[in-house]
């Protein structure tokens, strides 16, 4: 069933045309990827689906009754609303579904013949099964668990950086679980491990899903068909992203053919028009308009063709490791180092040495410390012991941050500061505007200023910037975010083929797989750990290990409970330290409880927070509640025991 109908829809913007005559279709269940260059019209798209963009011609059916909720790029919160309640306040009708259910319910009990309660109670249990909401409250547990939102949930949401607030709107949307949802690249500021979980709700809950991302390995696990918009067109292809690209040679080949056929087809009639006389005649201008659309057809056919060959040749390559190139000389070489802040230990005791062909991908939880390695490798921060030593090289620095831009200057300016047109490349002159459309950019791009460009045309200025350098070693952080899959794949080509060492952090599985040829991988502690596996091998054989150790620790768990209940049965008095302990921990419970709603009141109060400060706050409260669980659980063993011995 169709929740969503587009039926022959323009868009135009002034003079700027993104759609033109399209149709698209979304049923009950699917998950559909749109896929394009930045600027090409994906995010329009998606506004017009949901009812937020007007539409220039055509015609958009959506039944009224039908709940569509999409992510916003920048959400916004009340300024007083806490982590745990602005998720629990966007959730208010499915717990009030769930109070109406167990009233209704109730009531059966003495009025199970009403025929109107009966109506009422399948419709309210029907909605609770389409949301999934039976145990809302395990799920907002589990949610910020796995988004790690835990250790903030008493904190004020507008404290938060925007990646974070980023992930409590998402957190709220796909526990609301509406009819359709529409997810603007969601796997933006999501380390690898929330984004695995990401997917796993996805599949998990059956979401209808209309959803924009460079992150390929998510198209390709959680699409069921994939939508991409080229010339102002949208293409169909069914299933992942994998598919879509098998798809998509079978379509390019299809086009070459009848290129062939056109040119056949052209030839006959270019030697029919050669004869002059008859063509000249009235009722065969028809014919010859017809061969001059033919030659049209015949010029425009092979650029479409090429550009899509270009296409998918970048994606179909697999990164070759060069094991026969020399690796002698030593860029970095790191001893014993080690990095705190805050009293948590970022990075302890690595040492590691890094050459010349080395593609070093840095992976981890968000906050791990990736960053921090970058900057001290850069020299932007000093470690707080150990060593790294630096040979002689040239360094380029790409940043999430995009800083090596200025908005006042054209881009041939930025590109040539010192005028004219030509730019040096590996050792290479080369026209500025050959060099650019290999990026993307039209010619007359080149007169515009970098601040008019949009996210994605600065993050591709920024790096055709810095592909353009002669460096003998690259360090990228977060490279491919904001970043169009067409773009990704241009940097791959580039980095792959670049001659000097690649260090970089980045959670686009896919993209790691095809550059690096190790891994630094940071582990809790501080630890560093080295690899040369795949990352996608890697963190399989991770969650297999996580798999077998739960499994492990629930027969564990199973054997001390049975062991326990034994010890019980035979036990018929309180140890003086059981004893002791059942007198005191309820005052000493008591006392954490109060401290942590002190705590919860001042991050409710600017004036308390600012004045204490929110880190020393925040440490505070996770400490106070972590030991008050600990307490807790305790105090109740103690309790139950002694219930127990009574009973005997």
């Amino acid at each position: 069933m169709a929740l969503i109908d587009l039926f022959h829809i323009d868009k135009q913007y002034d003079i700027k045309i993104l759609l033109k005559d399209v149709s698209f279709h979304l049923d009950e269940g699917e998950r559909v990827a749109i896929l394009g260059r930045n600027g090409c019209g994906k995010s329009t798209l998606m506004k017009i689906a949901s009812g937020e963009e007007d539409i220039t011609e055509g015609k958009r059916v959506v039944n009224k009754s039908i709940q569509i909720e999409m992510l916003s790029q920048q959400p916004i919160f009340e300024d007083y609303l806490n982590v745990r309640d602005a998720i629990e306040n966007e959730l208010t009708v499915l717990k009030e579904a769930k109070e109406l259910y167990d009233k209704l319910t109730l009531r059966l009990v003495d009025e199970y013949e009403n025929e109107r309660l009966l109506t009422e109670h399948s419709e309210v249990t029907n909605f609770l099964d389409h949301h999934n909401a039976w145990n809302l409250d395990d799920k907002i547990e589990r949610v910020l668990q796995e988004f790690k939102l835990k250790e903030y949930e008493n904190r004020l949401v507008i404290t938060l950086s925007g990646g974070e607030q980023r992930r409590v709107a998402l957190a709220s949307l796909i526990l609301k679980k509406p009819d359709i949802l529409l997810l603007d690249e969601p796997t933006n500021h999501l380390d690898v491990y929330m984004v695995e979980f990401l997917e796993e709700l996805i599949l998990k809950e059956k979401f209808t899903l209309l959803f924009i991302s460079h992150d390929r390995h998510f198209i390709d696990r959680v699409a069921t068909r994939v939508v991409e918009v080229d010339n102002c067109e949208l293409i169909s292809y069914n299933g992942g992203y994998n598919r879509y690209l098998v798809l998509k040679e079978e379509r390019m080949k299809n086009m070459q053919r009848d290129h062939e056929n056109l040119l056949r087809h052209l030839k006959r009639e270019e030697e029919w028009l050669s004869k002059g006389v008859r063509a000249r005649e009235k009722r065969n201008q028809g014919r010859k308009k017809r061969v001059f659309e033919l030659r049209d057809d015949a010029k425009f056919n092979p650029t479409l063709i090429h550009k899509m060959m270009i296409e998918l040749e970048r994606e179909k390559k697999h990164f070759n490791r060069d094991e026969g190139v020399s690796r002698k000389k030593m860029l970095f070489d790191v001893e014993d180092l080690e990095y705190n802040i805050v009293n948590r230990t970022l990075i302890k005791d690595f040492t590691t040495r890094i050459l010349q062909k080395d593609k070093i991908a840095i992976v981890g939880d968000n906050g791990s410390g990736k960053s921090t390695l970058l900057k001290l490798m850069l020299g932007d921060l000093k470690p707080d012991s150990g060593i790294i030593k630096k040979g002689e090289f040239k360094l380029g620095y790409f940043d999430q941050h995009r800083g090596v831009l200025q908005d006042d200057k054209t881009l041939i300016e930025t590109f040539c500061p010192d005028g004219g047109d030509i730019i040096k490349v590996n050792g290479q002159n080369q026209h500025v505007y050959g060099y650019l459309k290999s990026f993307l950019f039209p010619e007359e791009y080149l007169s515009k200023k970098v601040g008019v460009l949009s996210g994605g045309e600065r993050n591709r200025v920024a790096l055709a910037l810095l592909m353009s350098k002669d460096v003998n070693c690259l360090i990228l952080d977060e490279p491919t975010n904001d970043l169009d899959i067409a773009t990704i794949n241009i940097l791959e080509e580039k980095l792959i083929n670049f001659s000097g060492a690649v260090i970089f952090v980045s959670h686009d599985r896919y993209f790691i797989d095809k550059i690096a040829s190790k891994l630094f991988i940071f582990k809790r502690g501080g630890l560093i750990e080295e690899s040369y596996q795949l990352y996608s091998e890697y963190l399989m054989i991770e969650k297999e290990i996580k798999e077998l150790q739960k499994f492990e620790n629930n027969i564990q768990k199973e054997s001390k409970s049975s062991n326990k209940q034994e010890k019980v049965k035979v036990k018929t008095k309180l140890s003086f330290k059981e004893q002791r302990d059942l007198d005191m921990l309820p005052d000493i419970i008591e006392k954490l409880e109060n401290k942590i709603e002190e705590i919860n009141k001042c991050l409710q109060d600017p004036d308390c927070y600012n004045q204490k400060g929110l880190t020393e706050l925040s440490v505070e409260l996770q400490k106070s509640e972590d030991e008050l669980e600990l307490k807790s659980d305790k105090y109740l063993d103690i309790l139950e025991l002694a219930e127990e011995i009574e009973a005997i």
